[in-house]
């Protein structure tokens, strides 16, 4: 990832809180729509390689009856697509007009989305990503929000960029098994994971080191020594002051259909390696026949050779013959990248639920 990383031209990203904001509240408003917005701001001078975002709008919705699951599925795409659409580039550019005009960084640094559940490696994101980053001398990343996991309590925003070696395949559609194997395009080499830094105004920081809490509503009891009463109410309390919830058998219901979506996953990376095994057999049957008829085709030339008459030319199984085509392994490779970003993100949640069970064990199973 260093390595890929070291080729981009962006290293990292600072967004701003006010951005965070207006993302968060625009997927909560959207869930379990996918939101889709563009993201504004500039490359700092003071430090290459950064890239500021200071401000983003969504991208205008478009109404679809949802009457059956089909409906919903076309306003699903529509939405996941809205960035790419010919509409909202237009949109963009008035937007983007209209900030320069109030003196607003006015410099297209890419587009926002929501995922749910990690689930945001697919077509339209790539395609998204491909539709701003193929432009000369760009300067632009996808952040990516996921409600689900942000709803536990911490904030889920990352930023990717297409790496360039998947760009040029890209641009070729050349996901063959050949060409993979001469460009070494791997599935982790798809997105680029660039960090991301939340950045306050320095009013703003000023203005939260300031605010006073809230008076106590309820009646407050003595304190049992004069420690107590001579200790700052601000002062965190030790490390080891005792925490019940932490002991709390239940499985993070986010852990079981994370597991849900790998299986889904892994299932449809095995159909997609059945289409590729189907495709081998098919290619070795047609190259048996191919092989069958050129050798019975010399056979004819030999004995035509003996009882001098014309040859009969030896090339003719290109029109006889088709070749069945290779499917393409780029879905296989999304596939491989989504499974990666799963088994990611159940790996962060197993440690203290592992914890918990090996501590229980005795209990859970008497017999052992």
């Amino acid at each position: 990832m260093a390595d890929i990383l070291k080729d981009s031209p962006i290293k990292a990203v600072q967004v701003e809180a006010l951005v965070v904001m207006k993302l968060v509240n625009h997927a909560a408003k959207t869930f379990p729509t996918v939101s889709t917005g563009a993201l504004v701001g500039m490359e700092s001078s003071k430090q290459p390689g950064l890239l500021e975002i200071t401000s983003c709008f969504p991208f205008p919705t478009i109404d679809v009856p949802t009457t059956d699951s089909h409906q919903q599925d076309s306003a699903a795409n529509i939405a996941a697509a809205a960035p790419r659409a010919k509409a909202n580039v237009a949109y963009q550019n008035e937007m983007i007009k209209f900030l320069r005009e109030v003196n607003v960084d006015a410099n297209n640094v890419g587009w926002y989305t929501s995922a749910s559940m990690g689930n945001f490696v697919n077509m339209n994101t790539i395609e998204n990503q491909f539709f701003y980053q193929k432009e000369p001398n760009e300067r632009t990343v996808a952040l990516v929000h996921d409600v689900s996991r942000s709803s536990q309590g911490s904030l889920s925003l990352r930023a990717y960029r297409l790496s360039p070696a998947f760009i040029t395949a890209f641009k070729e559609s050349k996901f063959t098994t050949e060409s993979l194997q001469k460009s070494g395009l791997r599935y982790q080499d798809i997105l680029v994971d660039i960090p991301v830094t939340v950045h306050n105004s320095h009013l703003l920081t000023s203005l939260l080191h300031q605010l006073p809490s809230d008076a106590p509503k309820e009646e407050l009891s003595f304190p049992p020594n004069l420690a107590a009463l001579q200790q700052d109410p601000n002062t965190p309390q030790p490390p080891f002051f005792p925490n019940y919830d932490s002991l709390d058998l239940a499985i993070d219901p986010f852990l079981e259909k994370t597991c849900d979506l790998l299986l889904e996953s892994i299932e449809n990376h095995h159909t997609e390696l059945n289409n590729h095994s189907y495709y081998q057999r098919s290619l070795a049957r047609e190259q048996t026949k191919i092989t069958a008829w050129q050798q019975k085709r010399k056979a004819e030339n030999a004995a035509r050779t003996a009882s001098k008459q014309p040859l009969l030319p030896e090339d003719e199984w290109q029109r006889l013959f088709k070749l069945p085509q290779e499917p393409s392994r780029l879905e296989t490779m999304l596939n491989s990248r989504q499974v990666e970003q799963y088994a990611r993100q159940v790996d962060q949640f197993t440690a203290g639920i592992s914890t918990k069970m090996f501590a229980v064990k005795s209990n859970l199973l008497p017999g052992e």
